[in-house]
């Protein structure tokens, strides 16, 4: 594709955009109806503002769902320090529901508006951002176009670019080339991800390292962990953790492989909460004693499952367990991040479809404090055999823990790539309190 035809592609879905604009709502209806979109903001999608603007400087911040709003956390509480003001945006309703957890009032929270110009539009014509901050791997060409447009700024921050999102990009590289000059700076989470903007028309682009790693640890109820532990006594216990379709069965599976040998307590924490019923449902039709989380179930010795149906409480299920499986790994495809079991002193297995986090898991397995397995008849033995393993199992805690605390620095390292676009930011922040006193 030429450069010309990149132009005339791009100004085609702009056009496309606006066609459509009018059709949108009844797909947000119906997205709505499965618990994808919160019914009570719908118009914030269409870039209607539904908080007040705050005085002064502004960046916003977009991250699409629940890990990019945790990566993005430190810096957005960095830029509420100096004194600039934050509209975080968000994709998902779990995302929201984790922003207002641990943000609360320092930021003002939206659902991001639809790649469509008109929703764009308004949306930037009533937020003014200075800067704008995209986390990971958002690219939205008509979002794209309309910040460059009002030569907005805008910088990619923990950002990464899969293998397949890579090769989509490369097999359009006059297009990927016309979005991707309009960004003003990439910060990248590996060397690998670096050189892939760049060979897709990014510049510059520098390496800070996974953001994930400088998070705060998962929060969690002392008293609510130190009850459960008192209900599991000696069981030992694992856990099943960011799971997707398949995956919550296969595990149910190792639990009964192992219940006999182990008195196992199997803790299930799916990706998508909304799914939990029928989850429950096909795993009581195994037979299994399901307990949730969301109803306060006690955790009896004839509990097989425990079912971590809620939204911000990973901190809470990683630290009643030592071994933990992290999914979207067995059966789907691209992984999720093992960056938290690992901080919070876990054995971390996988399956082997890890790609959007290769680099990660790369560093983990290195230093034998994550393994791979195939398949579920390999899941249940390496849960056993961890399990049955003091000595193995605390190898592979202590190796997590070194190698996290080695991964260290990447908030250190993004902030110093953003310094140019947000240091004055903080020098206007900071002088306008006075300006308006002595005015």
């Amino acid at each position: 594709m030429s450069s010309r035809m990149a132009r005339m592609a791009l100004t085609s879905y702009r056009w496309a955009g606006v066609a459509i604009y009018p059709l949108v709502g009844a797909y947000l209806t119906y997205r709505a109806a499965k618990g994808k979109e919160d019914r009570t903001r719908r118009a914030e999608r269409f870039g209607f503002a539904s908080a007040a603007r705050p005085q002064g400087p502004l960046i916003w911040f977009h991250a699409a769902s629940v890990g990019e709003t945790n990566a993005v956390v430190p810096l957005i509480r960095e830029m509420r320090r100096r004194d600039i003001n934050v509209v975080l945006t968000t994709g998902t309703t779990t995302s929201a529901k984790v922003a207002q957890a641990r943000l609360g009032a320092e930021t003002v929270h939206q659902y991001v508006p639809l790649d469509l110009k008109p929703a764009v539009g308004r949306f930037l014509d009533y937020w003014q951002p200075d800067v704008a901050i995209i986390a990971e791997s958002e690219i939205w060409p008509m979002t794209i176009m309309e910040l460059g447009n009002r030569h907005i700024p805008q910088v990619l921050v923990n950002a990464r670019m899969s293998d397949r999102s890579f090769t989509r990009w490369r097999s359009r590289l006059s297009l990927a080339e016309a979005l991707f000059e309009n960004l003003a700076l990439v910060i990248a989470q590996s060397d690998v991800d670096a050189e892939r903007f760049r060979d897709l028309g990014a510049l510059p682009v520098t390496v800070s390292g996974n953001l994930k790693v400088d998070n705060d640890m998962p929060a969690h109820d002392p008293a609510q962990l130190d009850s459960y532990k008192r209900q599991i006594g000696t069981r030992k216990t694992w856990a099943a953790i960011s799971t997707f379709e398949g995956e919550e069965m296969a595990a149910a599976t190792v639990h009964r492989a192992l219940k006999e040998r182990d008195g196992v307590l199997t803790i299930i924490v799916p990706r998508h909460p909304e799914r939990s019923d029928d989850l429950e449902k096909a795993l009581t039709e195994k037979g299994l004693k399901v307990a949730r989380r969301t109803r306060n179930d006690p955790l009896t010795p004839e509990t097989d499952i425990f079912l971590g149906d809620t939204i911000g409480e990973m901190g809470l299920y990683l630290r009643m367990t030592e071994v933990a499986f992290v999914g979207r790994s067995l059966f789907a495809e691209g992984g999720q991040n093992p960056l938290e079991p690992a901080m919070l002193g876990c054995a971390v297995l996988s399956g082997g479809h890890v790609q959007n986090f290769r680099d990660t898991y790369q560093k983990l397995a290195r230093n034998g404090s994550a393994r791979m397995v195939r398949d579920v008849e390999m899941l249940a033995k390496a849960v056993h055999y961890l399990l049955a393993n003091d000595a193995a199992r605390q190898t592979m805690i202590n190796a997590g823990l070194e190698t996290v605390q080695e991964m260290r620095g990447a908030l250190t390292a993004t902030i110093k790539g953003l310094e140019p676009y947000i240091n004055p930011l903080t020098v206007k922040a900071r002088l306008q309190p006075r300006a308006a006193a002595q005015g």
